[in-house]
């Protein structure tokens, strides 16, 4: 085991407080070591049991030898032109998953004080002859999109990450480190975590609260401080897991990819989940309401002449109202199927008959699908064109630089 399998739940083993206990070192090293893991004073997270300069010596020695810490490496950065950014992140076994940055900025501009056509920079923003015109500005707020799985297991057709099939599960700190990463290479605090990058979360349940957990636990605790309705579990629908979370006391948010609401269309788009039907998901989401008085949203692609007919869009509207959930209309983006993104007029068409029966919609937009950024487009490769390479140092630091 190393670190990152760890919890910072003092009470779910195995965790900091267990790790500690067992090298008979009183309780208040476990927070000092979760602060220095996971809580940033401009950016000087530990990158090396060295580092953690107020734990004793020979507890850095034993740590590094019963729980070796090996931070993830962002080795490389792929930059959109909407501001963006795609992180293709090694862990210590060189397996791989993508993750994404997704800043907000103020209006009318893209975080640049000069044109966007300047691409290929150093994550500082300049582009590397001196001189600074380009220097990004700090977006006012910044969510990412994490992976819980490198691969998938669950198929969907339209969804580039399937194709590669499940490689393995994420880490707690597997999971954490790609916060870390992607709010070191922006310089500004994490506001937003949706798990909606590679895999199924709720098929790596544990960890994958365990990792959420971290994000949300305050920096007095050895964690990043982000509000749990700041954090939202996207699911393709797995009725286990989501029964599970409505019994957790955080106040995560879910969003369940439906797609269909009919049963031969969603068998079509996803496959793999054929044997959580459609009526066991509207049960188990209609429990989940009652029990936590949060609302699930539905995410809903757009394809072209598939999900977007009279019949579909009324079952849609069904299943929307006899849930309470909000709908996400997302536009469907190139994966290599056979299955087209709706057009603006089914887009619209949909959005408007649901609002019309009283269902809140929400038409989502596109980004960040220049460098394969988008929903259903990670899949661990590189696009020419957009490429900030790093290399991972073996100085002390930012595995950035």
């Amino acid at each position: 085991m190393d670190i990152f399998d760890y919890q910072l739940n003092h009470s779910t083993p195995p965790s900091y407080y267990d790790l500690m206990r067992q090298l008979e070192q009183p309780s208040f090293r476990a927070k000092q070591l979760a602060q220095w893991l996971w809580v940033s004073k401009q950016s000087n997270y530990a990158h090396s049991y060295d580092d953690m300069t107020n734990l004793p010596a020979d507890l850095r020695k034993q740590l590094e030898e019963l729980a070796p810490l090996n931070r993830g490496v962002a080795e490389c950065v792929q930059r959109s032109k909407d501001g963006t950014r795609k992180y293709l992140i090694r862990f210590a076994d060189g397996v791989q998953v993508e993750a994404v940055g997704l800043p907000a900025f103020e209006p009318g501009h893209l975080g640049r004080r000069s044109s966007p056509a300047n691409q290929g920079n150093d994550s500082d923003g300049s582009n590397g002859s001196g001189d600074n015109t380009d220097v990004l500005k700090r977006p006012k707020r910044l969510t990412v999109c994490l992976s819980t799985q490198a691969g998938c297991a669950m198929g969907c057709i339209f969804c580039a990450t399937g194709k590669s099939g499940l490689i393995r599960d994420l880490t707690p700190g597997e999971i954490a480190e790609q916060v870390r990463i992607i709010g070191e290479d922006f310089k500004v605090r994490i506001s937003n975590v949706v798990a909606m990058g590679q895999g199924e979360a709720l098929q790596n349940y544990d960890a994958t609260l365990a990792g959420l957990r971290i994000l949300n636990a305050p920096e007095s605790e050895g964690g990043f401080g982000i509000g749990a309705r700041h954090i939202t579990i996207s699911t393709s629908g797995i009725i286990k897991g989501i029964k599970q979370l409505q019994a957790e006391p955080e106040q995560f948010t879910l969003a369940v990819s439906l797609h269909s609401a009919i049963q031969a269309t969603r068998n079509l788009l996803m496959p793999g989940l054929k044997t959580q039907t459609l009526p066991q998901l509207k049960e188990a989401l209609m429990d989940y309401f009652e029990t936590t008085q949060r609302r699930p949203s539905l995410e809903y692609a757009l394809v072209h002449k598939t999900n977007t007919t009279p019949e579909e869009i009324a079952a849609l509207v069904h299943f929307a109202r006899e849930t309470r959930a909000h709908v996400n209309l997302i536009p469907l983006n190139e994966t290599g199927s056979k299955f087209k993104m709706a057009d603006n007029v089914e887009t619209m068409h949909t959005a408007k008959v649901l609002r019309a029966e009283g269902i809140e919609a929400t038409v989502r937009m596109r980004r960040g699908a220049d460098i394969d950024a988008a929903c259903g487009q990670l899949k661990q490769r590189l696009q020419a064109g957009h490429l900030i390479p790093k290399h991972r140092t073996e100085a002390k630091g930012s595995a950035l630089t």
